[in-house]
């Protein structure tokens, strides 16, 4: 099994929702974990609201600091932040397998809960198509260059 750490700044949304569907859709290969350079402290409630809507379990989501993992092993880093991509890892990352899969962040969306709520559903769906392509690939049998080039593939693709 590998694991993944998701990686965004505040570590509320987007990370949180890749968290979710990982260990969801990818419970017999893959774990993930989230976390953040900068984290909030709590789970954004539109978040959780998308996971139970689309009927994925939200137990033990919390926003959480990226220090929590150091020495944890992980295979493969996926930020999901699209400010972030300019931020660097902790040291202990060095020499892991990274991905990039920036998306806008639907915390910031204002006007009606219509329109806050279309903006989480689209991060969920954006996500749940890249992670569904990820679990496509035969992540065992690939080398590190192979991932690499897979997964930035994945996140170079745009379903918003």
């Amino acid at each position: 099994m590998l694991d993944v750490l998701i990686l965004c700044t505040g570590n509320s949304c987007r990370s949180i929702l890749a968290e979710a569907l990982i260990n969801h859709l990818g419970s017999n290969r893959l774990h993930a974990y989230s976390a953040g350079s900068h984290p909030t402290g709590q789970v954004n409630p539109n978040a959780i609201a998308v996971l139970q809507r689309n009927g994925i379990p939200t137990d033990g989501l919390a926003s959480k600091s990226w220090d929590e993992f150091e020495g944890k092993g992980i295979d493969i880093v996926i930020t999901v932040c699209d400010r972030a991509a300019t931020e660097v890892c902790p040291a202990y990352l060095d020499g892991t397998i990274r991905a990039y899969w920036g998306l806008p962040d639907p915390a910031l969306v204002t006007g009606s809960e219509e329109d806050i709520t279309k903006a989480f559903q689209a991060s969920y769906n954006a996500l749940y198509v890249r992670i569904t392509k990820m679990l496509e690939l035969p992540l065992e049998d690939m080398t590190q260059a192979e991932i690499v080039d897979a997964l930035s593939k994945i996140g170079n693709q745009s379903e918003l």
